[in-house]
């Protein structure tokens, strides 16, 4: 019988010789060990063999079963991998960077207002940033002045993961690891996803887009918060625009404000966009708080910074004239498809 089998494995390897495709792998396995291959049609003779030897000659079957199947899988895999090569170097390539030939596609009229405001500040020097959408909660809150049991983190109610890390509910998140990765003079602006337990209504998403900056360098001051903004709101809106600082409250800034712009769209007389108050609300901001800049790693004795924060979701509705956040977010193709602005 071991001579039978030693035959059928000198026949396996002699095949596997001159094959040169997964394919005839395939007939090959057949071949030999398919209901009606080589080494199964000897199992049919373990009735004839003595009682007392059926357990060596069935051993002598499975082991030459299982030398087929290794020699057969061992060259299956090795023709897998070349095939595969072989169509990955092939002198067929598609150039990604082509445009589609019939394709009606747009981008998104947040990637455009976002394209936008990046250009603006990297005309002015400032570097792009991402940050990450799950952050650690000392990234999301502490790094940013928010401790535990501070009555800010009620505002910004969060989904928090089973490893303690957070979705992260404002582009803050990323001060700490930009202001360790630069060192001053730091002029970043860094876009994201935010989220948040929010009740969704027309101007409320728990899934919104931010846009935030940072300036760290010697003696900065308000002036120079407010000249960037100006400059970018300007740009955006193609005219000229006035602003207008409120005192607020942010845990990352101190002192803190809220920036308004007088509405371009009426200017200031009062309009259904501003809510007949002519001014609109537009972004919270402020000096970057010491205890910010320690954790970062940078000394307020010596460097002063400053922090803005836009509500993308909020510019795309004010510069396209989009009336409810929710259309942004529901891939409504009819009504996101007509913006096709130059970027």
């Amino acid at each position: 019988m071991q001579d039978k089998i030693n035959e059928i494995l000198d026949y396996t390897k002699a095949k596997l010789e001159e094959i040169d495709s997964t394919a005839e792998c395939q007939a090959l396995r057949v071949d030999v060990l398919g209901k009606s291959g080589k080494i199964t049609a000897l199992f049919r003779f373990m009735k004839e063999v003595p009682p007392a030897e059926k357990g060596k000659v069935g051993q002598m079957l499975n082991n030459g079963k299982i030398e087929a199947e290794r020699l057969i899988s061992a060259k299956e895999t090795f023709l897998e991998q070349a095939e595969l090569e072989k169509e990955i170097n092939s002198a067929e390539k598609i150039d990604i960077t082509l445009p589609i030939k019939g394709c009606k596609g747009s981008l998104h009229p947040r990637t455009i207002i976002q394209k936008q405001i990046e250009d603006v500040f990297v005309s002015m020097g400032f570097v792009v940033e991402d940050g990450n959408e799950v952050e650690t909660e000392y990234n999301n809150f502490i790094a940013v002045n928010v401790p535990e049991n501070h009555p800010a983190r009620d505002m910004q109610d969060t989904f928090w993961l089973n490893n303690g890390q957070v979705l992260k509910t404002h582009t803050s998140a990323a001060q700490n690891r930009i202001l360790k990765k630069y060192t001053p003079p730091i002029r970043a602006v860094f876009p994201g996803r935010c989220f948040r337990n929010e009740d969704v209504d027309a101007s409320h998403e728990n899934t919104f887009f931010q846009l935030e900056g940072v300036i760290v360098d010697k003696d900065v001051s308000v002036g120079n918060l407010i000249y960037f903004m100006k400059e970018m709101l300007s740009k955006i809106f193609k005219k000229e625009v006035e602003v207008r600082l409120r005192p607020g409250f942010f845990p990352f800034t101190e002192p803190s404000f809220e920036m308004d712009v007088r509405c371009p769209f009426c200017d200031g007389k009062g309009c259904p966009t501003c809510k007949n108050g002519g001014w609109i609300e537009l972004c919270p901001c402020g000096m970057i708080h010491p205890n910010v800049l320690r954790h970062g790693g940078i000394d307020p004795e010596q460097y002063s910074g400053c922090a803005f924060g836009l509500g993308l979701d909020r510019m795309v509705m004010l510069s396209l004239g989009i009336h409810d956040i929710r259309e942004l977010n529901s891939g409504n193709l009819k009504l996101l498809s007509q913006f096709k602005l130059d970027i």
